[in-house]
C-alpha cells in the first residue's frame, strides 16, 4: 500500500498550497480538497472510494467536479464514506440541485454516478485487504479521523480536531502504528481562535502528543499559509521532543 499526499495546506495560494487530500494506492481518496487537482484525468477515473473526514469545503471541494468529470467514463459509481450527519450535509448543501446536481440520482437512480455509505466511529471498512477505520474527532461539525492499516503498518490521520482523549485511547491500541499525521491550524498567538474553531495550535499539539503511548513518525498538516514558518518554529519550541515534521505535498508513505 502507498499513500500519496495530494494536498495538506490550511489554505490556497500558488501551486504548492493545496487543501487536504490523500490518495491511497490508485483507487481511494481520503478527503478531497483542492489537492485532487494534482491528478490527471486517467487517475481521477480510477478513484472508486472517497473517505471524508468532515463536510468543510477544504476537505470536500473537488468531489462535485470529480464526479461530474469522470462519471460518464466509469461503469460504477464513486462511493462516499462518511458519518451519517456528514452525508446529510453533503446532500442538503452541495448535491442539492442549487449548488450542484444530485449525482446520486443521475443519470438515473438505478445507475448513478455517486453513492453514499454511512460509517460510524470505530467501524472498519475492508477494501481488497486494506483496512480503513474511522477514529473519533472533535470539530465544529461531525468529524472523524482515519486509520489506514495494511496489516504490516498503520498510518493515522486525525482530520480536523481539537483536544480529544478518546482519539488517543484508540490510537494507543494500534500495535503496528508507523505514521501519525496530526493537524495544527494556528500559531500560539491565535490560540483563542484555535479553541473556538476546534483546531490545534503548537502548545495544544504538545499537550496532545504527550498522550501518545506508541512510537511513530509524526507529521503536521493543515498549517495556515502565511504562518507556516512561525507555526513550525513554535512547534519545535513546544513539541520538539516528539520530533514532528511538516507534511509535504507529494510525500509518499509506504505501508
Amino acid at each position: 500500500m502507498k499513500l500519496r499526499v495530494l494536498g495538506c495546506s490550511g489554505g490556497i495560494g500558488g501551486r504548492h498550497l493545496r487543501t487536504t487530500s490523500m490518495l491511497l494506492d490508485q483507487d481511494i481518496l481520503i478527503d478531497a480538497g483542492t489537492g485532487v487537482a494534482e491528478l490527471s484525468l486517467p487517475e481521477l477515473s480510477q478513484i472508486d472510494h472517497v473517505f471524508v473526514t468532515h463536510s468543510h469545503l477544504d476537505h470536500v471541494a473537488t468531489i462535485p467536479f470529480m464526479v461530474d468529470t469522470v462519471g460518464g467514463m466509469r461503469n460504477k459509481p464513486v462511493t462516499i464514506y462518511a458519518l451519517p450527519a456528514t452525508i446529510e450535509i453533503l446532500k442538503n448543501h452541495v448535491f442539492n440541485w442549487s449548488i450542484w446536481p444530485d449525482f446520486s440520482q443521475i443519470p438515473s437512480p438505478e445507475l448513478p454516478f455517486l453513492t453514499y455509505q454511512p460509517i460510524q466511529v470505530g467501524e472498519t471498512i475492508v477494501l481488497d485487504g486494506r483496512r480503513i477505520t474511522a477514529l473519533p474527532a472533535v470539530h465544529t461539525v461531525p468529524a472523524v479521523g482515519y486509520q489506514v492499516d495494511s496489516g504490516e503498518r498503520s498510518l493515522v490521520f486525525t482530520g480536523d480536531t481539537t483536544t480529544n482523549d478518546l482519539f488517543w485511547k484508540m490510537v494507543n491500541r494500534i500495535t503496528n502504528l508507523k505514521y501519525l499525521i496530526i493537524e495544527t491550524a494556528f500559531c500560539n498567538r491565535e490560540m483563542g481562535l484555535a479553541v473556538a474553531s476546534k483546531h490545534l495550535c503548537p502548545s495544544m499539539l504538545a499537550d496532545e502528543l504527550a498522550k501518545l503511548e506508541r512510537s511513530s513518525e509524526i507529521y503536521v498538516t493543515h498549517l495556515k499559509p502565511g504562518e507556516i514558518e512561525l507555526t513550525m518554529q513554535e512547534i519545535e519550541e513546544c513539541a520538539g521532543q516528539f520530533r514532528p515534521r511538516m507534511l509535504q505535498n507529494n510525500q509518499v508513505f509506504e505501508l
